[in-house]
């Protein structure tokens, strides 16, 4: 499916052939990685997966279709994976791959529990295996040009505050996937989903700065937190503010970035793209294009270090408020 105006392209002469990708998940997010993959030379769509014959359906006849992961990954000869099923299914998912020498991009959040979280990125550099969490936001070209416009963090007026807004009514959002409003299977609510995102941003924007979570405040509706206050802090001095809202009335994702000398950068995610979720499609772009990157040159760390900073953030959010989030559905 690509983007109105937007052709799909083939490799240039001499370019290396296009990987061969499987996606397990057909849900509202998967649309965004069958128009990338079209779109990009870098990859070539091999294998979908999903538990339903309806979402299968459309695929039939051009790519091999499955309803089990594990005979996908047995049977496609794949170069990579994208995993896009629901939350508390990441993890068992993500190491079938990895355990089958596959490389995985998986949608945020990595998994629901930082113990998880932990055991996948050992199995990956065991493996030698990459395990990249899609943090889509980062690909933002409204972010990339702020990021770009930062000083260094050593010069006098580094950045000292990075706040991110992330607000939206998620029934507007969320399709078919009502799983998004089942705690055991999201991990919880606007901090379990959105939260990593917004977190990731902050990260990204203070140099990838470990963080700590100075203070947070929830509200609650039906047991889910649907509105979120998170303060983050650096050990430069640096602070963010994280704002999650699942009940707002349309939509608001941006983001300010305090300088020392007072002044302040400013980033619109949805500028210039004023239709339902059109920034969408530029973003897993460029989760695609970076997932190819590492493939053929994984990082030491297997490239699971974003996924399991941003998990970190949602525990300690969350242990601030209330009990840990119920064991997932396994």
């Amino acid at each position: 499916m690509t983007p109105p105006g937007r052709p799909p392209r083939g490799p240039g002469p001499g370019a290396r052939a296009p990987r061969r990708l499987g996606l397990v998940g057909l849900g509202v997010i998967s649309r965004y990685y069958l128009a990338a993959a079209e779109r990009l030379p870098e990859w070539t769509l091999a294998a979908v997966c999903d538990l339903r014959e309806d979402a299968l359906a459309p695929h039939r006849g051009r790519v091999a279709c499955h309803t089990d992961h594990r005979s996908m990954l047995a049977s496609a000869d794949l170069d990579a994976l994208v995993v896009a099923v629901p939350n508390h299914a990441h993890a068992r998912v993500c190491a079938d791959a990895l355990r089958a020498g596959v490389p995985v991009c998986v949608e945020k959040p990595l998994v629901l529990d930082p113990v998880d979280g932990g055991a996948l990125a050992a199995l990956s550099r065991e493996r030698g295996v990459p395990l990249l969490t899609a943090f889509h936001r980062r690909h933002n070209d409204r972010v990339l040009d702020l990021a770009r416009r930062l000083p260094p963090p050593d010069a006098p007026d580094a950045v000292e505050s990075v706040r991110v807004r992330y607000l939206e009514r998620i029934e507007e959002h969320i399709g078919a996937d009502t799983w998004y409003l089942d705690p055991a299977r999201c991990g919880g609510g606007c901090v379990a989903d959105n939260g990593p995102n917004a977190f990731d941003l902050v990260r990204l924007l203070l140099g990838e700065l470990p963080l700590t979570v100075a203070s947070a405040e929830v509200a609650w509706e039906a047991g889910i937190d649907r509105q979120a206050l998170i303060r983050l802090e650096a050990p430069s001095g640096a602070r963010g503010t994280v704002e999650l809202d699942w009940s707002y009335p349309g939509e608001t994702k941006d983001v300010v970035v305090r300088l020392a000398d007072g002044s302040e950068l400013r980033a619109d995610m949805l500028d210039g793209r004023p239709g339902f979720k059109e920034s969408l499609w530029h973003e897993y772009e460029g989760i695609l294009r970076d997932f190819a990157r590492v493939c053929a040159d994984p990082p030491p760390d297997g490239a699971a270090a974003g996924g399991l900073a941003a998990l970190d953030l949602v525990a300690a959010a969350y242990a601030r408020v209330r009990p840990p989030v119920p064991e997932a559905v396994r």
